[in-house]
């Protein structure tokens, strides 16, 4: 019986899947936890699958023939492990699930210190790591849940100092400097890693979500359900940020809005999200009016996008 399953979900992310799945081998092997590692691939074209069963047989190689999109993709997984309804026998499950991005580099230790900080206390539920960029500067992977401030900063003129601060969900940076773990809304979802008494009493992702959001959906639900979730800064991960959802930018652009509109109506009032409706509608008029010097293509294709998720936010598609 292992203390840890990883679940990693791979989309045409080959070279970068295989270096996250070497350093998080390299850490569980000279740290710990014991752990199993699954991989969901999801119908990958450039060889990601075979790739994978080929450099790590030990793998729990899960390969979908569709697109599963991220919450699917890691519910398949869990639903392996015997989470939901599976109509089988229920058998023992791992005291964690550790969820875990493909374009990540895992720093020594960082899943350790991940398992020892979910278990330290019985009301914490969820934790993840502090995240760096590939070149060392500090990225935020922790964040409040988001609101009308937020919007407001993401579309219309915002003072520089507030785009940093409490006002755009952010935490402050000596909260990470002094390296003990502290309380937060949700964690990034690059690094998530749950207790097995969570998921069991909370259930999974909300796969109304195809990408993006789907991970402060859960932290909301966590959260309602009396667990704490915390953010470790002892464990250290390299994000790359972005390098799957980025491959197709004004399809993922509009997934990125069909669920924060959908966050909205589901975790706010009717007025707040209403009212968020229309500042987002505002914004993406804005953004029309930005596209200014693009290059034909791409003004073309941003400009259908921002027409898209204005319509998603009046309602009208």
């Amino acid at each position: 019986m292992v203390d840890l399953a990883v679940v990693i979900v791979t989309w045409n992310i080959r070279d970068l899947a295989l270096n996250a799945l070497a350093t998080l081998y390299a850490d569980l092997e000279a740290h710990g936890p014991l752990a199993e590692v699954y991989v969901v691939d999801s119908a990958s074209a450039d060889g990601t699958a075979q790739a994978i069963a080929d450099a790590f047989p030990q793998v729990q190689l899960i390969a979908s023939q569709e697109n599963l999109g991220f919450g699917r993709a890691n519910n398949l997984a869990l639903h392996r492990m015997g989470f939901g309804d599976t109509g089988l026998p229920a058998a023992p499950k791992p005291k964690a699930i550790y969820l875990l991005n493909p374009d990540t580099l895992t720093v020594p230790g960082a899943t350790r210190a991940l398992y020892e900080a979910l278990l330290a206390e019985s009301r914490i539920g969820l934790v993840g790591a502090q995240l760096a960029y590939e070149d060392g500067r500090f990225q935020h992977g922790a964040f409040r849940f988001p609101g009308l401030r937020q919007l407001w900063a993401e579309f219309f003129p915002t003072p520089a100092r507030l785009y940093d601060s409490a006002f755009n969900g952010r935490y402050s940076r000596r909260l990470y400097e002094v390296g003990k773990p502290f309380r937060v809304d949700f964690t990034l979802g690059a690094t998530m890693m749950l207790r097995r008494e969570v998921i069991e009493q909370t259930g999974m992702f909300d796969e109304q979500f195809f990408m993006y959001c789907e991970e402060i959906d859960w932290a909301w639900r966590i959260h309602t359900a009396g667990w704490d979730v915390c953010c470790v800064p002892a464990a250290r991960i390299i994000h790359l940020s972005g390098q799957s959802t980025g491959q197709a930018r004004p399809q993922s652009f509009i997934h990125l809005w069909a669920s924060r509109l959908r966050l909205y109506e589901k975790h706010h009032p009717a007025w707040k999200s209403g009212l968020a409706r229309r500042m987002v509608a505002l914004g993406m008029r804005r953004k029309m009016r930005q596209l200014g010097d693009c290059p034909a293509a791409q003004r073309a294709a941003l400009l259908e996008a921002y027409k898209t998720v204005e319509r998603m936010a009046l309602g009208k598609s």
